[in-house]
């Protein structure tokens, strides 16, 4: 298996836009004309995708491109075309909350009847099912905290103390195989999933791309840190509860104890960043820049409007008896039925 730490390998093209980036990246070809980037579906595969690229030239890069291409002008003036249409999307079909207290208020409730993610695996998922939101959830969680930390050159005061605390702990109190991105290689293994950073993108579905996407977005533009700060705010907030439930269900189909443990950790931790978050992170932002609050706002509506458009295709293809990847896992731990595994279409 390769070294988890390699970087990966440029994925395949899902259309005109992603198709052309790549090109480009290979030193092969022009970049994507302005009318296709404007004719590719906001929320489909081929945009999502090129953005995707774009972005992970800030992380680990792709094996095979130039690292002096983080900063090329051109590359950067098409990333900022598909921004413009990915944040003026957002900003057009995100339902947001008047203030800061009723968008926290909404997302600090549990519903009475659950009938997310979490609460279908915990209560009737199945091993396969379980394999594949990992999978779906390594081209996050195999970088946790990383789109995060962008921000804290951009906080002061109380805001980044704070983050700052939380990072530290998603990055194991400086302990290396506490690193929580390590807990879910560990996790990966234990569900005979492969840990190679990225290995998964290529059967990513779009609706996944939308939520890594939107963390890179917020996380690498100053004017959007407040919007960051609510996103942080949206994914620790829930996260304890999601995260109780999902470990249950590690338990119930015996995915193994690293399986389990990736979850339990953050049972605990999160409950404490809770906390953290809402007192000294938000709480010391908006002390010093009350101006951000709809920035604030707009980000923790923006996380659970794409976060319940990933749990609707997840669930309507676990419901339907298919995979909700674009390509399968292949394993003898598998457990779909053959029938079932279908490709489905971007």
């Amino acid at each position: 298996m390769p070294h988890e730490s390699q970087e990966p390998r440029l994925p395949t093209a899902r259309g005109a836009v992603s198709a052309a980036v790549m090109e480009y990246l290979r030193g092969a070809g022009p970049l994507p004309h302005p009318e296709d980037i404007e004719d590719a579906p906001v929320y489909g595969d081929d945009l999502q995708l090129a953005l995707y690229v774009c972005y992970e030239l800030h992380y680990r890069g792709f094996a095979d491109v130039s690292a002096e291409l983080e900063w090329d002008p051109d590359l950067l003036r098409t990333r900022a075309a598909l921004e413009h249409r990915y944040l003026s999307a957002l900003r057009a079909d995100t339902p947001v909350h008047e203030s800061v207290d009723d968008a926290l208020a909404q997302i600090l409730v549990e519903p009475v009847d659950g009938t997310g993610v979490s609460h279908h695996l915990r209560d009737k998922g199945e091993l396969w099912q379980l394999r594949e939101y990992a999978a779906q959830r390594s081209l996050y969680h195999l970088k946790e905290a990383d789109p995060h930390a962008w921000v804290l050159p951009r906080l002061w005061g109380r805001a980044k103390a704070g983050m700052a605390a939380v990072e530290f702990d998603e990055y194991g109190g400086g302990r290396p195989d506490r690193v929580h991105a390590r807990l879910f290689a560990d996790l990966m293994t234990d569900l005979d999933l492969d840990t190679t950073y990225g290995h998964y993108l290529d059967a990513a579905c779009a609706e996944l791309l939308v939520t890594v996407n939107l963390m890179s977005l917020f996380g690498l533009h100053r004017s959007l840190r407040g919007a960051l700060v609510g996103h942080f705010a949206a994914v620790e907030i829930t996260s304890s509860p999601g995260s109780r439930r999902l470990a249950e269900a590690m338990r119930r189909t015996g995915a193994g104890p690293a399986a389990e443990f990736f979850y339990d950790e953050h049972v605990e931790a999160d409950a404490v960043h809770e906390q953290v978050v809402r007192q000294e992170v938000i709480g010391g932002l908006l002390e010093e820049e009350p101006h951000l609050a709809p920035d604030v706002t707009f980000g923790i509506d923006a996380t659970e409007f794409v976060e319940g458009r990933l749990g609707a295709r997840l669930l309507d293809d676990w419901n339907a008896g298919r995979s909700s990847l674009r390509t399968p896992l292949t394993s003898e731990l598998s457990g779909i039925p053959g029938a079932s595994w279908g490709t489905r279409a971007p």
